[in-house]
């Protein structure tokens, strides 16, 4: 996944941050190839949050007063409403993540709302053209085969801003669409893959989705898939890269959605490559959805072998297990391993980098298991 951890004393309001940046990202893309890490990121270096960097890539918005004194959506849903005891102790002792200044930066923490008060636009174009310039400086360096920039789904924007100008929901949300198109084109005529970040499609059906029912929420997931594809029409299938996930704080996840009932809309989208959650203890038996399900065709799935959701670094032989599970029924060539989510800010720095290394080693004895010189 794109994020990775930060290093220490990279300030935005900096007057240096700018040479900071490039340096930074040299070091961290020269750090992944190092390991053996093949198609490597940015560690979304320049962004700090996943969703809260596009408050200065999207114009449109104003910053408006709370409305109420509601929690915000990251802390509600079913899993609160059974663990309040366990969700109170870990809000209190800042443990949600491993980093507390990760939480604190992300737009659930925001103190106010982001109202959309005119036509959208993407005024971000300065910024990730310098993102593009610095991976690409920096994969120049190595012998890494490729590399990605992260960027976020129109349905993962949607539930942080509000809409007060477009006549309907779906105006609004192919608004936001369109409006991401640049980026997303942007990053692809570099010639870089475009790795789209859907947390919420997954994790909204423990807040909205479990009333609605089965059947309409994946309804709902559809229309906004189609917006995603809309955004995404004219890149090229095998230059796209689509991640879902469950939400990466370190809770019991106990009525996250099943696998078996997104993998449909999660395969309805428009990308050469799909990476979902598979070391953790909530999901990794759902390998067996692709005992009745097989990807598009030249699809590649991307598992995640190890997970940020544990501080156990694991072992190399299980991660070629974990690997072989998945070559064994969608063909040896359509398997690139992965992690789990993002592990910037939801893990140790230390065992983020030793668990990337875990995941080499596995892959390499995969590799050999699997048949390949």
């Amino acid at each position: 996944m794109g994020s990775l951890p930060a290093p220490p004393g990279l300030d935005p309001g900096a007057a240096d941050y700018e040479s900071e940046l490039t340096r930074h990202v040299a070091a961290i893309v020269r750090r992944q190839a190092a390991i053996g890490i093949d198609i490597v990121s940015d560690g979304e270096l320049s962004k700090g949050h996943w969703l809260a960097y596009l408050n200065d890539r999207l114009g449109g918005f104003e910053r408006q007063p709370p409305a109420g004194t509601e929690p915000s959506l990251l802390m509600q849903g079913e899993d609160h409403r059974q663990f309040p005891g366990f969700y109170a102790e870990a809000a209190a002792r800042g443990t949600l993540f491993h980093s507390s200044g990760f939480e604190q930066a992300s737009p659930s923490n925001a103190p106010y709302r982001a109202v959309c008060t005119r036509p959208i636009e993407y005024i971000g174009q300065a910024r990730v053209e310098r993102d593009v310039r610095n991976i690409r400086q920096a994969l120049a360096e190595t012998h890494a085969t490729a590399a990605f920039l992260p960027v976020t789904a129109p349905a993962s924007i949607e539930p942080y801003r509000f809409n007060a100008y477009y006549p309907s929901e779906e105006a609004f949300l192919y608004a936001l669409a369109d409006a991401l198109q640049v980026e997303y084109e942007t990053i692809a005529q570099a010639g870089l893959l475009v790795q789209i970040d859907d947390a919420w499609t997954a994790a909204l059906w423990d807040r909205i989705g479990i009333p609605m029912g089965i059947a309409a929420y994946r309804r709902r997931c559809l229309r906004r898939v189609e917006a995603l594809n809309h955004a995404l029409q004219s890149i090229p299938r095998e230059c796209i890269r689509y991640h879902i996930c469950w939400g990466s704080w370190h809770g019991p996840h106990a009525h996250d959605l099943p696998l078996d009932d997104l993998v449909e809309v999660m395969l309805a989208v428009k990308a050469g490559a799909y990476l979902f959650e598979a070391a953790n203890a909530r999901h990794e038996h759902e390998y067996h959805v692709w005992e009745r399900i097989s990807p598009p065709e030249g699809a590649i799935l991307i598992p995640g072998v190890v997970s940020h959701a544990t501080n156990v670094v694991e072992h190399p032989l299980l991660v070629s297990e974990r690997i072989q599970r998945f070559a064994k029924l969608v063909g040896r060539e359509n398997v690139i391993a992965g992690t789990d989510c993002g592990l910037g800010g939801r893990i140790h720095p230390e065992l983020a980098w030793a668990k990337l290394q875990s995941l080499v080693a596995g892959a390499r004895l995969a590799t050999q298991a699997l048949g390949y010189r």
